[in-house]
């Protein structure tokens, strides 16, 4: 179980990083454009996301076997 947490963890990272880039490449034009806050909070929504999908498809302990 240890092994799927530490899996799902590097997947929501993962899916933070791929937000943010996506957000700051649009409509922007130099660094001090971006809305920095906004990038970190869709970004942090997208982990929370993705943490909660990895809760949704966690193996039964049947399946662990």
């Amino acid at each position: 179980m240890k092994k799927y947490w530490k899996d799902s963890s590097i997947r929501a990272v993962k899916t933070m990083a791929q937000t943010a880039v996506s957000l700051i490449g649009t409509n922007t034009v130099g660094i001090t454009e971006v809305d920095w806050m906004a990038v970190l909070s869709v970004s942090a929504l997208a982990g929370i996301v993705s943490l909660l999908m990895s809760v949704v498809n966690m193996p039964t302990e049947e399946e662990e076997e």
